[in-house]
């Protein structure tokens, strides 16, 4: 707006102003779907994680339970199960982890290890060790799987790119509109309600930090399930 008074008179033009719309509306249309595909990309990766952590929270109940029915001499297993369960929730959702904003990799190895050390007895426990180890890597996998879309990050060329063209649209508005209060506060809330799509579109990029971080709840209730 303030450029605006220094544009001479036959710069402003009708004709003008048709080409710069023309301009826009094309710069518009293409802001307007990269910044569409974007967030719609961001809310299925993070309903994606969303899903694999209530995956990941049934299939060590599923363990668990697995385990409770092989007998007494799965009882470390159980143990160390809870134990890397313990680790999963106090290292994800506390500041640390917001600060990496990815899962850390729970102790599943010693629960692996303590799995395989298991020595059936009967044809039965053999059956039940087999399928055992294979919750158990079903488990690792879900863990896999949380820990590489929690890695997956906006790039940032697409994100100077995206912001780069918003700004040439808001000044092609201020080249042309009068000054006046009515017309600053609109501008302000396109602004800002713009600014609020990006920033929706950061944070589902970072589930497991800032106000839309996901709720660890599966997890603690299956941790409360353990052991019984």
């Amino acid at each position: 707006m303030l450029v605006q008074r220094r544009i001479p008179a036959h710069h402003l033009s009708t004709d003008t102003k048709d080409v710069v719309k023309l301009g826009m509306g094309l710069v518009g249309t293409m802001a307007a779907l990269a910044l569409g595909l974007l967030l719609a990309s961001a809310k299925s990766s993070y309903d994606a994680q969303a899903d694999e952590l209530r995956q990941m929270s049934a299939t060590v109940l599923l363990l668990d339970r697995a385990l409770a029915h092989y007998g007494p001499e799965a009882k470390e297993a159980r143990a160390l199960l809870r134990a890397a369960v313990v680790h999963a929730l106090d290292h994800i959702w506390s500041d640390k982890g917001r600060q990496l904003g990815l899962p850390a990799a729970p102790r599943g190895k010693d629960v692996f290890e303590a799995i395989e050390q298991l020595t059936p007895e009967s044809a039965a426990q053999r059956l039940l060790q087999a399928q055992i180890l294979k919750i158990g890597v079903d488990l690792g996998r879900l863990r896999l799987l949380l820990f590489e879309e929690g890695a997956r990050a906006m790039p940032m060329p697409f994100l100077v790119m995206l912001v780069f063209w918003l700004t040439i649209i808001f000044v092609s508005f201020g080249l042309f509109a009068p000054f006046n209060a009515t017309v600053v506060i609109t501008m302000f809330v396109c602004a800002l309600s713009v600014s609020g799509a990006i920033y929706l579109i950061l944070e589902l990029a970072r589930p497991f930090a800032g106000l839309l971080q996901l709720s660890d709840a599966p997890l603690r209730e299956a941790l409360q399930n353990l052991g019984r």
